[in-house]
This record gives structure tokens, C-alpha cells and sequence, in this order.
């Protein structure tokens, strides 16, 4: 996406946008001022479908990370008054670790994520075994995570990693929109994109709980 001239500003001005995020690593319950559980959004995107969960579910604390400034400042733009229980961060995934202690969060969502369809390139996959013991790592004694696509073959990848490393797969569906759990579902803009396209979205949930 191409830079916008008014992106910057949005990021700096913008209430919901967290300036210095590093600086709040240990510290997200005393930025949002309860100890509700966190739900981090993984490439949140235009911001739909963080911004609805933090409307809709208020005793939730919801973090958007997104690495493209444009695109963030997009969806601060959208937020059309102040949501207390909504953060988003203009940073990356692979920085998780500077931006959490372990056992801040409670849940990630992956929606959409690249898929790097390369082999050579699969270790950029954001489900690749590498990063979900990140995830595992900063979501400490228990986590989850809950994860949609469009791509079949990335979301069978998804499968064999999350297997592999140990996780416990729940609702895991080949066709969300033509499902039981369709009517708990929040799209984002990309879904929304590719099921008015027919395309069928993939959808699990993994959990993980040390022993």
C-alpha cells in the first residue's frame, strides 16, 4: 500500500495508538487500567476485526499489531470514539518478546496472515514451529490461539506445525461460512473480500497448556 501523507499524524495523535509500546512491556495492565484478559491481534490490518471485538466484548483488553504504517493508521481511523480496552501498535510479530512480559496475553489471532507460498520462504510463515514457541513463550502457563485463512494449502501447513509442536486443536473447520460457528464469527475486510468471492475460509483453534 502506498504511503499516505497524513499516516504519521494519525499514529501521533491518535489515542488509541500506543507511541512508545516497547516501554509497556510488564506494564499492559496498569495501561489499561484493569486485569481483564488481553487478546492480541497478529497483523490486525485495516482494523475490522479488532476494533468490533473491542466494541463488542468490553471486559476484554484487545491489542492490534500491524507492521505497516499505512495500513494502522488506516485503522486508527476508523475508531470512532475512544475505546478504552483497545490498543494498536505499529511494530512486528517477531518482536513479541520486546513488547510482553510472559503471561500477559491469553490469546492470538492469526487472520489472514501472509502465506509465503515458497517453500523456501516457509519459515516466515506466521504459524511455521518457530514462531508459535514464541507464542508459547510469551503466553506462558496456558495460551490459545485462533487462526483464519483463505489459503488451503497454508492452512493444512498450519495444521501439521501446530501438531507438531504439541498444540490442541479444537474447531477446526473447511468452510466458516457454511458452519455452526459462523454466527459467533467477526469477519475482516480480507474475508469479507474473499467470501463475497465464493472462496471457502478455514478456520481452527489451538491450545496449549504446560505440564
Amino acid at each position: 500500500m502506498r504511503n499516505k501523507p497524513w499516516a504519521e499524524q494519525e499514529l501521533q495523535t491518535n489515542d488509541n495508538v500506543v507511541k512508545q509500546p516497547t516501554q509497556l512491556k510488564g506494564k499492559w495492565a496498569e495501561y489499561f487500567g484493569n486485569e481483564y484478559p488481553i487478546h492480541v491481534e497478529i497483523g490486525c490490518g485495516k482494523g475490522g476485526f479488532i476494533i468490533e471485538n473491542a466494541k463488542r466484548y468490553t471486559n476484554v483488553n484487545f491489542i492490534g499489531i500491524e507492521r505497516q504504517t499505512t495500513v494502522i493508521a488506516i485503522a486508527a481511523r476508523k475508531i470512532e470514539q475512544y475505546l478504552p480496552n483497545l490498543a494498536l501498535v505499529c511494530d512486528s510479530a517477531a518482536k513479541l518478546s520486546d513488547l510482553f512480559e510472559t503471561g500477559e496475553i491469553e490469546r492470538i489471532y492469526l487472520n489472514f496472515s501472509d502465506p509465503w507460498p515458497k517453500k523456501r520462504c516457509m519459515k516466515r510463515r506466521l504459524t511455521y514451529r518457530e514462531f508459535l514457541q514464541s507464542y508459547r513463550h510469551i503466553m506462558g502457563e496456558s495460551g490459545e490461539i485462533f487462526f483464519k485463512t483463505d489459503n488451503k494449502k497454508l492452512f493444512e501447513f498450519s495444521l501439521n506445525e501446530f501438531c507438531a509442536d504439541k498444540w490442541n486443536l479444537s474447531n477446526i473447520c473447511f468452510d466458516l461460512h457454511n458452519s455452526e460457528y459462523m454466527q459467533y464469527n467477526i469477519m475482516t475486510e480480507y474475508e469479507r473480500k474473499f467470501s463475497e468471492k465464493g472462496m471457502p475460509i478455514y478456520r481452527l483453534e489451538a491450545r496449549y497448556d504446560k505440564e
